[in-house]
């Protein structure tokens, strides 16, 4: 495999994220607007969002089962388009059952695209020799943020949802399309034969934990973080806005950085300092004493968390090199359900207890990270300074 090809293939790559990170930011970011369009009553809005995160799951198992069969890079290829057409379906239709009907489909594609598109990284990384997983997640926070910007200039000009999704999807669509013929697949797994087969869940469990502590307080701050700072640290409704961007900016800034950090560290040192800069976001948060402080203690967040996620799809890569599609397939589903479980945990806790004490919550699951931050080392495969392995060629 050539170096041109691999430098090919990783910008390729690092676009697609990009583009999954506008996708997934125009759809969450519009819920209301969403809601206001179909007439969706706030009783059965969390049917409907729920039904994405669970969809996508059973997309993500269903894509370890195809990818022994068919690249990865051709499930890749033709999911992104599927999700981008199914966000122009959201916007354009006008009945519950199309929202349904759309919503599943994006779903299921987004479970296809998120398992294959990170089965392209750690195969690009293991190519690579060293630690470039943080970059593609890097793309993926520039789009959302991108995906953001765009959500929220549609809702203050009062574009209506459809024509606000369309020119996006007209751009990006062809885009991708494009983009795709670039895709490198890795080496086909010496196990393709039979899907998941040599993935062990005891090795793997305490990874499929890491991903579901880090999304619950992803979802911690992207449901509950202007809800937190207005009422219970009595900011303003302007400011209320801001934690989420701090944090999307600080994710992007530890994900753009953070290779570098497990190049020199190494990945269990990068991951204990991530998980110990989370947990002091968090106890900032809930000992904040006003909103100033609590938007701090979110923007620390950012940077704690941003590296967890591309790390733990890294070190799946690495403990099953003969199958790392079955196993980061497997690993992707926790992502939904760190996802289901964080935002109505924190609302149960938050309405029986305290707010404050909810956000104990996740602060003590990411903690728990640091039990498991062995298993992000993989011995003489370990990416970092003096522990990248041997290679003839820098590939950029």
């Amino acid at each position: 495999m050539t170096d041109a090809r691999l430098r090919r293939g990783r910008g390729a790559l690092a676009f697609c994220f990009l583009v999954q990170g506008v996708a997934f930011a125009l759809l969450v970011t519009r819920i209301p607007a969403i809601q206001d369009q179909y007439g969706v009553s706030d009783a059965l809005l969390p049917a409907f969002l729920a039904g994405v995160p669970v969809l996508a799951g059973v997309g993500s198992v269903a894509t370890g089962r195809l990818v022994a069969r068919v690249r990865p890079s051709v499930v890749l290829r033709w999911a992104q388009p599927v999700v981008l057409v199914a966000l122009a379906a959201v916007g354009a239709g006008q009945q519950g059952w199309q929202l349904a009907v759309a919503l599943g489909v994006f779903g299921l594609a987004v479970g296809a695209l998120d398992a294959s598109m990170n089965m392209l990284g750690v195969s690009l990384q293991a190519a690579y020799g060293r630690s470039i997983m943080l970059g593609f997640h890097a793309a993926y926070s520039l789009g959302g943020i991108g995906g953001a910007s765009l959500a929220w200039a549609g809702a203050h000009w009062g574009v209506p949802l459809g024509l606000s999704y369309l020119p996006v999807v007209a751009v990006l669509l062809p885009a991708a399309l494009a983009g795709s013929r670039w895709y490198v697949d890795g080496e086909p797994a010496r196990d393709a034969g039979e899907p998941g087969r040599g993935v062990g869940f005891g090795l793997l469990l305490p990874l499929c934990l890491v991903m579901a502590f880090a999304y619950i307080g992803d979802s911690t701050v992207s449901n509950w973080s202007a809800k937190y700072l207005q009422d219970v640290l009595g900011g303003s409704e302007a400011l209320a806005t801001v934690p989420y961007n701090a944090y999307m900016a600080t994710t992007l800034l530890g994900r753009a950085v953070g290779d570098l950090g497990v190049r020199r560290f190494g990945a269990v040192a990068v991951v204990r300092g991530g998980a110990l800069l989370a947990a002091a976001g968090f106890a900032v948060v809930a000992g904040a004493p006003g909103a100033w402080v609590g938007l701090a203690g979110f923007t620390v967040l950012g940077l704690g968390l941003s590296v967890l996620v591309p790390q733990t799809f890294a070190a799946a890569g690495r403990l099953f090199p003969g199958a790392s599609d079955a196993a980061v397939a497997r690993l992707n589903v926790f992502n939904y359900v760190g996802f289901l479980i964080g935002s109505p945990l924190v609302g149960v806790l938050g309405d029986a207890w305290s707010y404050r004490g909810a956000m104990l919550v996740p602060l003590v699951l990411v903690l728990v990270t640091l039990v498991y931050a062995r298993s992000f080392g993989g011995g003489a495969a370990r990416y970092g300074g003096g522990h990248e392995r041997p290679r003839t060629v820098d590939v950029g």
